[in-house]
């Protein structure tokens, strides 16, 4: 994959060559590395990404709602600055993935999923992360806004994730070096941590209705408006 940083990117032959080296991965790993390479050139943390389109599940919503709503399904563990929320939405328009729903009766732009955002947004929960995300902050965030979002199946969502980290590879065979004997116990650290939390979500998630996030109606002071 193509690295870069934020400055490069910004630039038009950067971007150039960013599109470029995306257009040269493999089919099946060409969205992963877009998501990646692409949140990485615009600051972007990957899981923003997936979080806007997860939040969009219950039905067209305007920027605003979406801002606010994606601090609250992640459980208010990060905040997103809001110019990158819009910037966000803009590049799901271009990437197809959402698409225009018409507007609020006071000119609020809404936004709703299109097939290939819908399909996005299963194959997120469905446990696909972006490459070079952190395997952990992806749990967490996905099982966080399952739990928010009543039009998904949360407790599978949580199995299926508890399934991926009991699976990973811990292996007692001698390390090569004291450093990668503590490295091998530092990554069967993490995992066990994260096998313990899961089966702290997984006995929350009986509760479902307490974790449900409802759609504000809440409006911004100043909103984006449909263009004259």
């Amino acid at each position: 994959m193509f690295n870069c940083d934020a400055d490069y990117a910004s630039s038009s032959w950067g971007m150039t060559r960013l599109r470029f080296a995306v257009s040269r991965a493999a089919p099946d790993r060409r969205e992963h590395y877009a998501r990646y390479t692409f949140s990485r050139a615009s600051g972007e943390s990957v899981s923003v990404r997936d979080s806007l389109l997860a939040a969009l599940l219950p039905g067209p919503a305007y920027g605003f709602q979406l801002h606010r709503e994606i601090t609250q399904r992640v459980g208010e563990r990060r905040e997103v600055n809001v110019g990158q929320t819009y910037a966000t939405l803009d590049r799901l328009t271009r990437q197809k993935l959402i698409e225009p729903a018409g507007s609020t009766d006071d000119g609020l732009p809404l936004h709703r999923l299109t097939p290939s955002g819908r399909a996005a947004v299963e194959r997120w929960f469905a446990g696909t992360d972006a490459a070079g995300a952190d395997a952990s902050d992806e749990t967490v965030e996905r099982v966080l806004v399952a739990l928010s979002l009543a039009e998904v199946d949360a407790p599978a969502v949580i199995a299926a994730e508890t399934s991926r980290w009991a699976a990973r590879p811990r292996d007692r065979r001698p390390a090569a070096s004291p450093l990668a004997a503590l490295a091998a116990r530092a990554d069967a650290a993490r995992t066990e941590r994260m096998l313990e939390w899961l089966a702290d979500a997984a006995r929350h998630a009986e509760e479902r209705e307490r974790f449900v996030v409802e759609r504000s109606n809440e409006r911004p002071r100043r909103g984006r408006r449909p263009a004259a």
